[in-house]
C-alpha cells in the first residue's frame, strides 16, 4: 500500500500547525482512550511520541509517569514548535527513528503511522525497544471517512482519503516485525457538522487533507462540489452531517529474542 510522498505529508502538517489544537477534536479523545488503557507498571523510564504533532500526550503520559523522560518526535518542525513543558523534540521519521537501539521504554503513537510504511514503522520501533518495554499506537481503519467516499463516488474519479490498513493487517504486520500483540481494539468515533464547508474545512485544518496518489489536484467545479454536497446530505442526522473515524488500538510487547 502506497503512502503519500513525506514532503507533501510535511508540508501539510506544516500548515496546518497553526490551526490543529482547535480542531483535534477527535484526536484528543483517542489519546485520553489510548492513555486510559496504559497499565500503571512497569513505570517507563524513557518514552518516544512518535509523531507527536502540537503534544498533547505529553500532559497525558506525565500524569501516568511524572518521572519519565519524554522524546517528542515529529516530521513536522512547526508542530514541535507548538510543544510545551519539558521534554525533548526531535524532527523525524517514524520510518527511520534518529535512536539507539533498545533505548526506549514505551514506544507511543497516536494517529500517526498512517501515513508511513507500516512494516518500516513497526519495525523501527521493535528495534529501539527495551525487552520489558511497550508499545500503544492508535491508527486509522478502512472504515474511516467512509462518508466522504460515498458523497464523492459518483462526482469524480479522484480519491479524497488514503487507504487505511485493516486490524488483521496490522496485526500480522505487527507479529512479522517482533511483536506479541497483548490487545487489539477497533472502535469508531463520529463527528458532525452543519454542513460540508465546515466539515472539510475542519478535515483540512487537522493536517488531513487529499495528500495520496490520485487525489485531485485543482479546484472543485461548483456544479460538483453541489452533487457532492447533495450525496452527503443523504447521511444527514439529527446531529449533523456525520464523519467517522475507525480507530485501531494496539498494545504491544516486544517478542523475546531467541537466545543465540
Amino acid at each position: 500500500m502506497s503512502r503519500p510522498p513525506k514532503a507533501r505529508i510535511r508540508q501539510s502538517f506544516e500548515r496546518a500547525a497553526p490551526t490543529y489544537d482547535a480542531a483535534a477534536i477527535v484526536q484528543r479523545r483517542i489519546c485520553q482512550h489510548l492513555a486510559a488503557a496504559l497499565p500503571a507498571t512497569p513505570a517507563p523510564a524513557r518514552i518516544l511520541d512518535a509523531g507527536s504533532g502540537t503534544g498533547y500526550a505529553r500532559g497525558l503520559l506525565h500524569g501516568h509517569w511524572p518521572d519519565a523522560e519524554i522524546l517528542a518526535l515529529d516530521l513536522s518542525t512547526a508542530m514541535l514548535r507548538r510543544v510545551d513543558g519539558d521534554c525533548r523534540r526531535l524532527a523525524g521519521d517514524l520510518e527511520q527513528l534518529p535512536l539507539a537501539n533498545a533505548s526506549i521504554d514505551l514506544y507511543w503513537s497516536s494517529l500517526a503511522l498512517q501515513w508511513c510504511d507500516l512494516a518500516a514503522a513497526l519495525g523501527e520501533a521493535r528495534r529501539t525497544i527495551r525487552g520489558s518495554g511497550r508499545l500503544a499506537l492508535a491508527t486509522l481503519g478502512p472504515h474511516t471517512f467512509h462518508e466522504l467516499r460515498h458523497a464523492f463516488a459518483g462526482v469524480d474519479e479522484h480519491r479524497h482519503t488514503l487507504a487505511f490498513h485493516s486490524a488483521e493487517t496490522i496485526r500480522a504486520t505487527s507479529n512479522a516485525a517482533g511483536w506479541s500483540t497483548v490487545d487489539l481494539e477497533i472502535r469508531p468515533e463520529t463527528l458532525h457538522y452543519p454542513d460540508l464547508r465546515s466539515l472539510l474545512r475542519a478535515v483540512k485544518a487537522a493536517g488531513a487533507n487529499q495528500l495520496g496518489d490520485g487525489r485531485r489536484s485543482g479546484l472543485m467545479s461548483r456544479a460538483a462540489l453541489a452533487r457532492v454536497e447533495a450525496a452527503y446530505e443523504t447521511l444527514r442526522t439529527p446531529a449533523g452531517l456525520p464523519l467517522t473515524y475507525q480507530i485501531i488500538y494496539l498494545h504491544a510487547q516486544p517478542c523475546p529474542t531467541p537466545a543465540s
